[in-house]
């Protein structure tokens, strides 16, 4: 790969603790891949300020939000409001973005850090609207079959912010381990699952 992607808009990745182990986890990843990108591991901050160790203002960043959101045709972000439906003003709610929040952990990770962080609230909201189903296959159980990995979310979302190659050069390197994955017959279950089985 040809140095880092030059991204205008700033990745603030939030990493669960139980999730910085993971086999096929992609935060590193898209640290690896991006300029402008940020990996902090906790499970709370006072604020967007502190958790990117520099001073910023909530009003110019945005959240990866935990939801999906049913807009034919706007995809593949979009803005929501606070009860997750579509803001009418996309273009409105992109204007001025410096910055863009992402929860990385599985669905009941993110959940967690999305109510131990409050100043989240304070964000603009987008989802994600994937154009077909994760990298991931089979490689690790999603709870919902509308799931991606982390690092799929943030090339489609920087590839509606940006344009350009980027998801494509994030995707790269995540095709590279997904097939060294496979071929070492590496799968990503979680403890929690293996627990259950005893």
């Amino acid at each position: 790969m040809s140095g880092k992607v030059d991204n205008k808009v700033a990745v603030l990745i939030l990493q669960h603790p139980q999730e910085q182990d993971r086999a096929l986890g992609t935060a590193k990843l898209i640290c690896e891949t991006l300029g402008n990108a940020q990996l902090v591991v906790g499970l709370s901050w006072r604020n967007l300020a502190h958790a990117l160790k520099q001073p910023a203002e909530a009003r110019d960043w945005g959240v990866l939000y935990l939801g999906s959101a049913h807009a034919p045709g706007k995809g593949p972000l979009v803005a929501v409001t606070g009860k997750g439906e579509p803001m009418a003003n996309q273009d409105g709610a992109l204007a001025g973005l410096r910055g863009l929040v992402v929860l990385d952990g599985n669905w009941a990770q993110a959940k967690a850090l999305w109510w131990r962080n409050a100043w989240l609230t304070k964000l603009r909201r987008f989802v994600i609207v994937p154009d077909g189903p994760s990298l991931y296959g089979n490689l690790r159980k999603e709870a919902r079959p509308d799931a991606v990995s982390t690092l799929e979310a943030v090339g489609l979302a920087l590839s509606a912010l940006e344009g350009g190659d980027v998801r494509e050069r994030l995707l790269a390197p995540f095709r590279d381990l997904l097939a060294k994955a496979r071929s070492a017959g590496v799968r990503d279950t979680p403890k929690r699952d293996r627990r259950v089985r005893r």
